[in-house]
């Protein structure tokens, strides 16, 4: 055993024993050993080579409009993609009446949600475009994606708790990318929050209902923007969060186990540039809360093999004025989304996943008008713990023509944008 110089040199004056500091060095190593014995480390790393149709890498790969879902963007366009290196560290409640645990997860590249995008607003921590036209130019930076602690109380069939920052409660697909039926997000992730920092309670009432209630703080994680004034901006503006899962009981035949999700979140204010403003004097520009709502719905068939899903957001704006964060308009203005999935596991290897889905953005978050995309995924798993995708991705815009760039002018000339892409996830 390896010992310090200072143990050494106690040991030589006779004042410690060599025996007795292994024996102590071996006892703090077996409580930390005793401490991480539950520990878990998992993870994935999340890679794609991506080839957008035209031209919307545009002139240098500057003046190229893509598709605003989220985690797109010129800077995937055309090339070879790191999307995500995800670690975490997890101890999970036992069953016991007073558990606790830990989760602890970290990520690097541009698919790191909680950092703040260059060409995109953040509203409650929702990343979404500002526009096609100024799409978002990210940096593979490290962020903590989630850390909380889980704790369960001892009230009627337990409630379990997480408190510190999580992911949101609400949506069809997840930040982590292995989870979702395809490798480009749609555009009711790209308008729902994506994280949260506060306290989460969830219970569940039986094998059918499930409910969840938190409050988190209205900002943005990551963000760097802060009031001049001496508050921070979220000391009084919180989002309040409700869910409810129902589970269909086996009683239901070919339909048990289909889901139904609801939830909402209310953010009294999330607007970061108002309460700056209001720090400096500058009165007259309202800031704005927004209001998430969302249902979910998974149905499976008769074919075990085979699933459909759908997915509707709404998000409203509170006195946001249309296109414009610092609008005076004492009016709502709101963005929803429909989608439909499809899911068809053709052998233990091979699956097929469809989505399809309309977007009415007329608080111009994305495109300013009404829009459609379909994709189509064939998912394969040649090498083990890989997750291997090929995808085929059409957007179009009813209104305008917001994709590609000429090389010439760098302005846009398509309605349509489509997209092929490659992409392996390796998980552990």
């Amino acid at each position: 055993m390896k010992f310090n110089k200072w143990t050494v040199g106690l040991a030589a004056l006779g004042v410690v024993s060599l025996a007795s500091a292994a024996r102590a060095d071996e006892a703090k190593m077996s409580q930390v050993q005793t401490a991480l014995s539950n520990t878990t480390l998992s993870g994935y790393v999340d890679v794609s080579a991506q080839w957008n149709l035209g031209q919307q890498n545009g002139l240098y790969g500057v003046l190229g409009n893509t598709p605003g879902y989220a985690y797109g963007g010129i800077n995937k366009a055309d090339g070879f993609n790191l999307n995500a290196v995800d670690l975490a560290l997890d101890k999970p409640m036992d069953e016991g009446s007073w558990a606790a645990g830990y989760h602890v997860e970290f990520m690097a590249g541009p698919d790191n949600p909680t950092k703040l995008n260059v060409g995109t607003v953040s509203a409650l921590g929702t990343t979404v475009n500002t526009g096609p036209i100024v799409n978002q130019v990210s940096s593979p930076l490290v962020g903590l994606r989630q850390a909380y602690v889980t704790l369960r109380t001892p009230v009627g069939n337990g409630i379990d708790w997480k408190m510190g920052v999580f992911d949101t409660i609400i949506g069809y697909e997840s930040t982590s990318s292995p989870l979702d039926p395809n490798y480009t997000r749609s555009y009711g992730y790209s308008i729902e929050p994506t994280t949260h920092t506060g306290v989460l309670a969830s219970y569940k009432v039986g094998d059918v209902l499930t409910l969840t209630a938190g409050v988190a703080d209205g900002s943005n994680i990551g963000t760097l923007v802060q009031p001049i004034n001496g508050r921070a901006a979220f000391e009084t503006q919180k989002a309040y969060m409700g869910a409810i899962a129902l589970t269909a009981p086996d009683s239901w035949g070919a339909l048990k186990g289909a889901t139904l999700n609801l939830g909402v979140i209310n953010s009294v204010d999330s607007n970061l540039v108002g309460p700056l403003l209001g720090g400096l004097g500058i009165t007259g520009l309202n800031t704005f809360g927004t209001t998430s709502w969302y249902a979910g719905l998974m149905i499976p068939t008769p074919n075990s093999a085979l699933k459909f899903g759908a997915a509707f957001d709404y998000l409203e704006l509170h006195n946001s004025g249309v296109n414009s964060p610092l609008g005076n308009n004492p009016h709502d203005d709101s963005s929803w989304n429909v989608a439909v999935y499809g899911n068809l596991q053709a052998t233990d290897k091979l699956s097929f996943n469809a989505r399809a889905e309309y977007l009415d953005d007329k608080a111009g978050l994305i495109y300013g008008t009404q829009a459609e995309e379909v994709t189509f995924t064939t998912q394969y798993q040649l090498w083990a713990n890989v997750l291997s995708r090929v995808e085929f991705r059409w957007d179009h815009v009813e209104h305008g023509t917001p994709f590609d760039a000429s090389s010439v002018t760098g302005l846009p000339y398509h309605a349509n944008a489509f997209m092929l892409a490659l992409n392996l996830i390796y998980q552990f």
